[in-house]
């Protein structure tokens, strides 16, 4: 994705992930089966136990959208914090949701700015979906 931010890659076959509906995760995207107006969401936390010097000065999360018919990806939804907090450890949610329509083949997936302060240790605390409504 040129100069755009790492995509997330996701667990979907165990624990608390699930895919219904013939919808379908490959290749970090989560694909649309069929078009219509659905509730995607998403929430990612960050976390981290440094120096100051050494913390990021903002973090985002993106959630993007790929299709056949756009040559380019497009952001569908955008979040950015600042993270001032002072202190070595530091935590911080950002989470985006929204009703869109998306077309048959449509394919979502989640950016984020420093993928090193992901927190993937608890399921809740960074999860991604999609459903019809």
């Amino acid at each position: 994705m040129g100069d755009q931010f790492p995509v997330l890659q996701w667990e979907h076959e165990r624990g608390l992930a699930f895919t219904k509906n013939n919808m379908n995760y490959t290749n970090k995207s989560l694909v649309i089966p069929k078009a219509g107006d659905y509730y995607i969401y998403s929430q990612v936390t960050f976390r981290g136990s440094t120096p100051n010097h050494s913390k990021p000065g903002s973090i985002t999360q993106i959630i993007t959208k790929v299709t056949d018919s756009y040559p380019e990806p497009t952001q569908l939804l955008t979040a950015t914090k600042t993270l001032c907090e002072m202190g070595n450890n530091w935590f911080q949610p950002i989470y985006l949701g929204a009703v869109l329509f998306m077309e048959e083949g449509d394919r979502l997936m989640v950016n984020v700015s420093d993928i090193q302060w992901v927190d993937y240790t608890k399921e809740h605390k960074t999860f991604f979906g999609a459903f019809l409504l």
